[in-house]
């Protein structure tokens, strides 16, 4: 990290301001060299002055330069901003005089990467501000915001105290057990602490899983033989005409997308083909590409038609949704209700006719995702794959200790087990860890980020 890192941090494109950005030991020299104005090296910290970025006598733009000295900086080295006027050709060109001045172009996520190397950030704030730039919804943003506030952080590291608390007692314990002013540290304390433990970070778990809709979104399915509305209820949900309705069964053959949010949450709704028996090729390969959706699907809507009794078509599909969470639509009720269906869960009754008609499809979705109860959060979660399977580890590293207690194991046995869950905390805001997963975390980031 000797070098001084460019890129251009603004989306590239006709625009009013561009910003390319440097960072390193020779970033005020670099942008000395090709800024004619005030001497960079001789302007206070976290000011603009004004001037003209000129590379081999050619004026490129005019523009305004930020200073700011380390360590009260993004990656706590010296950064200068340059802002120029938007637009691909001028932006690009003040991006090449400053590779050309001595600047090297940075990687993929390289600034946030050097603040975190740097101690300005741990590995969730790292990922939050990756979590803000992507965010699609309100929610989503106020969860990128708590984790670049560092409430998970603190939260992780009050679990790493109450276990190094519990540690440094079984330590003293095992070393100096002549000692009689020293809290002795039983078998049942450390069975008491640990249970708390469990619980505490089985709940954080449980609750990250559940809040993974408010930055990921709920995909949602929508399946049914031919001509029962699916097609219809999607454009609905959406308010628009996306999917081709008609009275022709199989219109629909392959999958159509849409996003709607519901009280803030985005619902990433598919419709698909029609599920029947074909002897038509491309129908076919729609029919086994809906069922193929399924298996990946957060939520399933199953449509029936009202108006008719369950074919062999619907029981198939009712079988075969079974296992996933679903909502059993019956659609068309505004006709006369001939279906007899089983006792089923989830099961609600809607048209396509008015807004009003899919107003129970929409609640049934708000009570199934307790997405009232999720917004009430401080929004304190887990929010990846990355962060949630290493507290999974703690925690099985927690049930290990346990088990080893149940089993009178020796005390340094159990301290070995208490020392992982330490530690798999500890990766999670980046404590300990490896070269090659924060290569593989910060590259895909933005560049310029």
């Amino acid at each position: 990290m000797n070098d001084t890192i460019v890129a251009i941090s603004t989306a590239l494109g006709v625009g009013a301001i561009s910003i390319v950005r440097l960072s390193g030991n020779e970033a005020i020299s670099i942008a000395n060299k090709i800024f004619k104005g005030k001497d960079l090296s001789k302007v206070k910290s976290h000011t603009i002055s004004y001037g003209h970025i000129v590379y081999n006598d050619e004026t490129i733009d005019e523009v305004l330069v930020s200073v700011m000295l380390a360590p009260k900086t993004f990656t706590t080295e010296d950064v200068v901003e340059i802002n120029c006027h938007g637009g691909i050709i001028a932006t690009n060109k003040v991006l090449e005089a400053c590779l050309l001045s001595g600047a090297r172009l940075a990687e993929a996520g390289e600034f946030t990467k050097r603040a975190f190397l740097n101690g300005r950030i741990d590995l969730v704030e790292s990922e939050s501000v990756m979590d803000l730039i992507e965010s699609k919804s309100d929610e989503a943003r106020k969860l990128a915001i708590s984790g670049l506030k560092g409430n998970i952080s603190k939260l992780i590291e009050k679990f790493r105290d109450n276990l190094k608390d519990l540690l440094s007692s079984i330590e003293v314990n095992i070393d100096y057990p002549e000692y009689y002013d020293i809290e002795v540290v039983t078998k049942e304390k450390i069975a008491t602490d640990i249970k708390k433990m469990q619980t505490e970070l089985q709940n954080l778990i449980k609750e990250s899983i559940n809040s993974s809709h408010l930055k990921n979104g709920i995909k949602t399915v929508i399946i049914g033989k031919p001509n029962v509305g699916k097609s219809s209820l999607l454009n609905r949900l959406l308010q628009e005409e996306k999917a081709i309705v008609t009275n022709i069964a199989g219109t629909t053959r392959d999958i159509v997308e849409g996003e709607i949010y519901l009280d803030g949450i985005l619902l990433n709704i598919i419709d698909t083909a029609g599920i029947r028996k074909t002897n038509n090729l491309v129908e076919k390969i729609g029919v086994d590409k809906s069922l193929s959706m399924i298996e990946d699907a957060d939520l399933v809507i199953v449509v029936l038609n009202s108006n008719e009794e369950l074919s062999s078509e619907d029981k198939e599909i009712l079988a075969k949704t079974k296992n996933k969470l679903r909502i059993i639509v019956l659609n068309k009720s505004d006709l006369e209700s001939k279906i007899n269906i089983p006792n089923l869960d989830n099961v609600v009754t809607t048209n396509t006719l008015t807004e009003e008609g899919i107003i129970s499809l929409k609640e049934k979705i708000k009570e199934l995702f307790n997405l009232e109860q999720i917004k009430s959060k401080d929004y304190t979660y887990l929010t990846n794959t990355r962060q949630i399977s290493l507290a999974k580890k703690a925690y099985q590293n927690l049930l290990d200790a346990e088990t080893s207690l149940q089993n009178d194991n020796p005390i340094d046995m159990i301290e070995l087990d208490l020392k992982e869950c330490f530690d798999s905390l500890g990766e999670i805001i980046g404590i300990t860890y490896s070269d090659e997963i924060i290569d593989n975390l910060f590259q895909n980031f933005c560049v310029g980020k």
